[in-house]
């Protein structure tokens, strides 16, 4: 007997457009649903639309079979005109904007899967309701910060609390079969809590929220840790290549490499102070002999040019290296030192450990990796403004502030205790 029409199972897609997200650090956090997807649609051909500086992200990724990139500026509609000529039968749309959906609209994409959002539902063919865990990231205004923190005037004088140090993020006791189902393949480390965070369960994280949008396709939402790939001749290479890139400046091979990334694309609120990188990249310069690489974005060169002038023997390579040189670079230091911005989630997803300094964002929600993973240390500090999300701290910069160079130095020396046999 056929299949009732209105009850039969879709037919599974043969062309998938995945929509991906803007910004570096997010679109990593993409991975472990993009994988998922995969997983569901093992025959399906992937495309993934995404900005033109994030295409070179998806080199060898097996989740991605193809890529369409989005000019600076281009309009949705002549967006959607070229994915018309591709015939896609199932659009999934990682971000919220109106934008994106205008995209798949456009491009006529039958089927259209993504999250509930302002202005854009009639644009899909299938809502998806945020998840329970969801968090907004919602900035802060001056008046609720200057509120939260006790003083119209910012409570300048008032002294700074303590740091607090946790493996990326302390597990919290969530309720029922959503622990049960986690238990198996998120690891489990304990650490102590602090301030707002604290108090989200570990699918508050963003690679939960994109896992919940492919569950809505059949997909398997167990956690996998974010990943990315290297070709084994990029592998291979990245050794020589990063030495290429320094030039006369020679990188000993018996010494630990280690990364710092000062900057932080999302504005100077999320930058902990160039001395307090420089303190600590000497102090464990000194007691290890390690190498520092200086890493970022061009908009970073006269932040790490600062750095390189106070850092005898680092090696500085900001605004130096292509995306896929950056990932060799990270796939070579033994450890990474960061804010929390794109290259952290890169290192991550490469195997690289991660010592990241977090401030006006949260930890709970952005962190490095997947929830509880020990190979990365993240600090942040006890203030009741944080996280504010802002882009500019609108009073004293206390959350960053609060993070000692002592505290620092020694989250570093941990984990590089951990990797290197010297």
């Amino acid at each position: 007997m056929p299949a009732d029409p209105e009850t039969a199972p879709a037919p599974p897609p043969r062309r998938l457009l995945v929509r991906g997200v803007n910004w570096l650090g997010d679109a990593v956090m993409t991975t472990p649903a993009l994988l998922r997807l995969r997983e569901r649609f093992p025959q399906a051909h992937i495309t993934l639309l995404t900005a033109t500086k994030l295409a070179d992200l998806w080199f060898h990724h097996p989740a991605v079979d193809a890529v369409i990139t989005l000019a600076p500026g281009e309009p949705p509609w002549r967006v959607g005109r070229r994915l018309r000529a591709e015939n896609f039968d199932l659009g999934l749309v990682f971000p919220a904007s109106p934008r994106s959906a205008w995209e798949v609209w456009f491009g006529r994409v039958p089927r259209r899967v993504g999250f509930a959002g302002q202005w854009r539902r009639w644009l899909l063919t299938d809502v998806v309701e945020r998840p329970p865990a969801y968090v907004r990231m919602r900035k802060r205004s001056p008046a609720e910060i200057r509120r939260l923190i006790g003083s119209p005037e910012g409570s300048k004088g008032d002294a700074l609390p303590p740091t607090r140090t946790l493996p990326t993020h302390a597990p919290i006791e969530v309720e029922g079969a959503v622990r049960q189902q986690l238990s198996a393949a998120q690891p489990q480390t304990g650490g102590p809590t602090s301030s707002a965070p604290s108090n989200l369960p570990p699918e508050a994280h963003q690679v939960f929220h994109y896992l919940h949008l492919v569950r809505h396709l059949g997909a398997c939402t167990q956690p996998l840790a974010p990943c990315l790939c290297l070709s084994a001749a990029e592998r291979t290479d990245a050794r020589a290549r990063v030495q290429a890139l320094a030039g006369q400046s020679a990188l000993p091979g018996h010494k630990p490499w280690l990364g710092l990334n000062a900057g932080a694309e999302y504005g100077p609120a999320k930058r902990w102070p160039v001395a307090n990188f420089v303190a600590v990249a000497r102090e464990v310069s000194r007691q290890t002999g390690a190498v520092w690489l200086i890493l970022g974005g061009p908009n970073d060169r006269l932040l790490a040019a600062e750095i390189q002038q106070n850092l005898p023997g680092a090696v500085n390579l900001t605004g130096r290296t292509s995306l896929r040189e950056l990932m060799q670079a990270l796939t070579v230091c033994d450890l990474l030192l960061t804010n929390d911005t794109g290259p952290m989630h890169l290192a991550a997803a490469l195997g690289t450990p991660v010592v990241a300094l977090f401030g006006s964002t949260a930890p709970a929600l952005t962190g490095p990796g997947l929830p509880g993973d020990p190979r990365h240390e993240v600090l942040w500090a006890r203030v009741p403004c944080a996280p504010c999300f802002l882009r500019v701290c609108p009073v004293d910069f206390r959350c960053m502030h609060a993070l000692s160079v002592e505290a620092v130095t020694q989250a570093v020396l941990r984990r590089l205790g951990q990797v290197w046999p010297g």
